[in-house]
């Protein structure tokens, strides 16, 4: 048996469960009762906490792998730019138009091959692990 018991919703919360009950073929008394169950549910806590240290487990890992991205990210242009600077000489001035011409069309090449790249979706940094893993074999053998 049940008891009748009358209960008043927002009109977006109400629009919500009946879109709910459309699309799961159930009542909306079967969606309010789900619902209400779970919520009183002794072990229902648990299951959201549990939820919640998933999720923040995952963010974690996410913000991890991002910080060693930017770490690596930023030592290679610093080794980049102090190798650079290291290595090239400065230019005469009468040479010196005729360098930034081929560095802009050199740029050009650049950008468009990093536009290749990132269209594959193919990642420098994915690859870094595999270089270093190859580059440990060879030196052992």
């Amino acid at each position: 048996m049940r008891d009748r018991m009358n209960v008043y919703f927002p009109p977006e919360m109400l629009r919500q469960i009946t879109d709910l009950a459309d699309r799961k073929k159930l009542s909306r008394s079967a969606i309010v009762e789900a619902a209400v169950a779970s919520f009183l549910s002794p072990d229902g806590e648990d299951r959201r906490e549990a939820a919640f240290a998933r999720r923040l487990d995952r963010l974690s890992r996410q913000i991890q792998r991002l910080e060693r991205d930017v770490g690596v990210t930023a030592e290679t242009l610093a080794l980049f730019i102090r190798f650079w600077l290291t290595i090239t000489p400065p230019l005469p001035n009468e040479a010196q138009a005729a360098a930034q011409l081929k560095g802009r069309e050199r740029f050009e090449g650049f950008v468009e091959a990093l536009g290749r790249r990132v269209q594959k979706g193919q990642s420098f940094l994915r690859e870094l692990p595999e270089d270093i893993v190859r580059q440990e074999t060879d030196s052992q053998t």
